[in-house]
């Protein structure tokens, strides 16, 4: 068998978005500026290249990319924000809101529209041009650990089949040796969940809660997409009791950015985000946008709603903890990006002194936190600290609550200081608590304007070699079987995106006819890596970690 390499680095950064890339560029920056241009920089992405899993709505506000490469305007790949509008949608009819009446966290003049997949494209040159080494399909598949210090990681082997067993082509992932580990995997990321159980960064902070973001491209007819205009939607197709809300952003040649966000705490087992987002194209206001148009694009992801008391502590012996995986995302704006580039300035300067001191202890690296709390992302996301958690009590009450908010400095209801968060998996209802209505309301499937979710797939470009060991562990399928199936209606076959979940279960002749045989057949090829089922399984025994590098969707454009 082939010997595994090992390869030291004075800093290891994984993942490939704008948290791990900014941090990549700053240490670059910083080498340059103070004489130590051998600081050794390793960024390692698990997508076929830089930006092919990168998908966002995404409006971008520059103040991010303005601290990190101050003349970046006429270089990235972006558009000014123009047209900006609220609506509020019935079940036919749309309701603008007047511009004074439209929050201010939901005005976006001066920001900017962007795929996210082109913007981390161009920020992976910026971080190549100033001397990071940049490495493509390097899945980060495990921690190395010296007692409780993180001193590295290991990449995922590639050429090993379904059994475990190595092919003829089998490459063991190296071993990548780094004095400080970044972790910028974005929403759910694999490592990120392992240092945090076992460490307990999560200890006295209220659990992640997510919402899931479903997304596609069409190619509009010419003149129809003015670039740069921003609409968001509250309303219709989601109840009451569900979070969320839809986004339809225009970009060059004429392409339409539409997407729905669904809350991960909702109570319906039978809810289903691919089919809002198609629901949501059968209202009239947003089906003549897409009128004439091709469905060009597809994705989804998984977002960080938790707020500032749901962020693991970011730094350990060895280790700092970024964007996503840190839990920097603005709910109350919807934006993220700008949060995870200064998350990434931050951890460069603080992995830069640590490099410079050779200390890469806790209460070194602690500096990174303390930066945090004294920088203007701090003081945004305690202004938004209670956004999420209201919408527990339903769509009206968070609407009030974020209003209040403004005139409270971030006080739940104008009084409370904190609202507690709980698992989003632990709000799901079971069955026989309630009737699911979701189910009971499906969008109509045309192949015109509405896409089942096989079809939606292959416009993502997903791609996995299906000889390999599945990258979606399911810790004990007869829970699926004999509990999930009788108590949820195994929801496990409506939250994911990508149709990988199909529960192949029927009614037993044993003990009364009250059990159930079959199996759980998970077409994980069809995954499209959003993370959905490892945050949403309401019994939390499925585990997403990555398949081989450089597998997965292709996200041109989003």
């Amino acid at each position: 068998m082939a010997e595994r390499d090992h390869l030291d680095v004075d800093v290891l950064i994984v993942g490939g978005g704008p948290a791990g890339l900014a941090a990549a560029i700053k240490l670059r920056q910083l080498a340059a500026q103070r004489g130590k241009d051998d600081l050794a920089v390793m960024l390692i992405d698990k997508g076929g290249e830089i930006g092919a899993h990168g998908i966002s709505g995404a409006v971008v506000d520059p103040k991010g990319l303005d601290e990190l490469v101050p003349d970046w305007r006429g270089q990235a790949p972006v558009e000014a924000v123009g047209k900006d509008e609220l609506w509020w949608l019935t079940d036919r009819a749309k309701i603008a809101f007047p511009g004074p009446l439209v929050p201010p966290m939901m005005k976006n003049a001066g920001k900017f529209v962007a795929s996210l997949q082109r913007l981390t494209k161009w920020l992976g040159e910026v971080a190549e041009q100033n001397g990071a080494d940049v490495f493509a399909a390097f899945p980060g598949q495990e921690l190395l650990w010296d007692g409780d210090r993180v001193i590295g990681v290991r990449v995922g082997d590639k050429g090993v089949d379904h059994n475990g067993v190595p092919k003829s082509n089998y490459e063991p992932g190296p071993d990548l040796l780094a004095k400080v580990v970044i972790l910028a995997e974005g929403v759910r990321g694999t490592l990120a969940k392992q240092v945090v159980g076992k460490l307990g960064l999560d200890e006295g902070r209220d659990p992640q809660v997510y919402a899931a973001g479903i997304k596609e491209l069409w190619q509009c007819a010419p003149g129809k997409v003015e670039p740069g205009s921003v609409i968001h939607t509250l309303g219709f197709p989601l109840p009451s009791e569900t979070f969320g809300g839809g986004f339809i952003y225009g970009m060059r040649d004429d392409v339409l950015d539409i997407g729905m966000v669904t809350g991960l705490d909702y109570r319906d087992p039978t809810t289903d985000p691919h089919d809002n987002l198609q629901l949501y194209k059968q209202h009239p206001a947003v089906a003549t946008m897409l009128e004439g148009g091709k469905l060009i694009r597809y994705g989804a992801k998984a977002i960080p709603e938790g707020g500032l008391y749901a962020m693991p502590r970011p730094y350990a012996d060895g280790l700092l903890l970024i964007g996503d995986s840190g839990g920097f995302l603005n709910g109350m704006r919807l934006k993220g990006i700008h949060l995870a580039i200064k998350s990434g300035i931050m951890a460069a300067e603080t992995a830069f002194d640590a490099v410079v001191a050779e200390r890469y202890d806790a209460a070194q690296l602690a500096a990174f936190e303390t930066a945090f709390r004294d920088s203007w992302a701090y003081d945004e996301l305690r202004v938004a600290r209670n956004f999420h958690q209201a919408f527990a009590h339903g769509v009206y009450a968070g609407v009030l609550n974020a209003g209040l908010g403004m005139y409270t400095g971030g006080r739940a209801f104008g009084v409370i200081d904190r609202l507690k968060n709980h698992p989003g998996y632990a709000q799901m209802k079971k069955l026989a608590e309630r009737a699911p209505r979701a189910s009971a309301h499906r969008a109509t499937i045309d192949n015109t304007l509405t896409f089942d979710k096989l079809t939606d797939v292959f416009n993502s470009g997903t791609m996995h070699d299906e000889d390999q060991v599945p990258h979606l562990h399911v810790a004990d399928t007869t829970i699926c079987a004999q509990r999930c199936t009788v108590e949820y209606g195994n929801p496990c076959q409506y939250f994911c995106p990508a149709k990988v979940y199909e529960p192949l279960f029927s009614k037993s002749n044993e003990n009364g006819g009250t059990g159930y045989d079959g199996r759980l057949q998970i077409n994980f090829s069809n995954c499209v890596h959003c993370k959905t089922c490892d945050i949403m399984d309401p019994y939390q025994i499925i585990t997403w970690v990555p398949p081989q590098g450089g597998e997965g969707p292709v996200y041109t454009g989003m």
